[in-house]
């Protein structure tokens, strides 16, 4: 018998077959709603999921013992329980639920670890790469509303890795501050356009539990080359999301399932010839002409 079908009876004692109404029975009356409703699904489930693979005791504290290690490895600056969530893609699957937009709009992925709050407000055109390094890449675009009209005075607030696969908060005192990091308004055309360096693939920490878990399920730590953004409007729904390079090797096997078909990017290069025609830039770079479309913000 399905015990989740069973009536939720207080004092029951406990078998195997009514284990979850049994537990779930023990709720207080007086409980808010909805974490009533959320635990009895979490207890249902995972006393089902005990149940259909036959967990041995011995696997049951191997679990325990491992989860103890990603709570001894969060530190203030490092969330092991996040990454945990990440790479079993609940992250993007709780975003996903949060974040249904109609077809057409920019689609969200997960912020991340390493977003820095104020980063420097530059105009359109600048170069937020500060350490000189990787392939120079030109990024522009508009940002959109559904009907393909310009939303101008939007925040475009973006940040990467260097090129040697590192944010400036990993390395600080090695890059420079905000190094790869900036925040640009859009014109009355919607437009907005930076320059920076052509990201680059880079393992999330891989040196703790979520690591081992990773490697004893035959799986690597790399995340697809992406540049993080973040676009705000008044009156429409923030966007929190990347843009990834299809050159990519681990574009098709992003460790926290970032990638979503829509937010991979057409890279072209530019070679001399073009550069200096056309930009007056005396060498070859990497292009990507990248539209945002904002959605209004729905009303509570």
């Amino acid at each position: 018998m399905n015990d989740q079908n069973l009536s939720p009876s207080t004092g029951a004692h406990f078998s195997e077959a009514a284990s979850s109404r049994v537990v779930n029975g023990r709720m207080g009356a007086d409980m808010d709603p909805r974490l009533r409703e959320v635990m009895t699904i979490i207890v249902e489930h995972l006393h089902a999921a005990v149940k259909e693979a036959r967990i041995t005791s011995d696997e049951w504290m191997t679990a325990i013992r491992f989860l103890t290690d990603v709570g001894h490895m969060c530190s203030e600056w490092r969330q092991e329980f996040i990454l945990l969530s990440d790479v079993l893609g609940v992250s993007m699957l709780v975003d996903a639920i949060n974040h249904r937009r109609p077809k057409g709009s920019t689609e969200n992925t997960v912020l991340g670890p390493f977003y820095r709050d104020n980063p420097p407000k530059l105009a359109n055109g600048a170069n937020i790469c500060l350490d000189g390094k990787g392939e120079p890449m030109l990024v522009r675009g508009r940002v959109l509303d559904g009907a393909g009209a310009p939303i101008a005075g939007a925040t475009v607030d973006v940040w990467q890795t260097n090129d040697d696969g590192f944010y400036d908060v990993q390395q600080a005192g090695l890059q420079p501050d905000y190094n790869l990091r900036g925040v640009f308004t859009t014109d009355g055309e919607g437009r907005y356009s930076f320059w920076t360096a052509k990201p680059r693939f880079y393992p999330i920490p891989d040196d703790g539990p979520v690591g081992r878990m990773l490697r004893a399920l035959g799986r690597h730590p790399n995340r697809a080359a992406h540049l993080h953004f973040i676009l705000t409007a008044e009156g429409f729904d923030t966007v929190v999301t990347h843009i990834f390079t299809p050159d990519c090797p681990y574009v098709g096997e992003d460790a926290v399932f970032g990638v979503k078909q829509s937010l991979i990017a057409d890279v072209r290069r530019v070679e001399s010839t073009e550069a200096k025609r056309d930009f007056a830039k005396p060498d070859a770079f990497w292009s990507v002409d990248w539209d945002f479309v904002m959605v209004p913000q729905i009303a509570v």
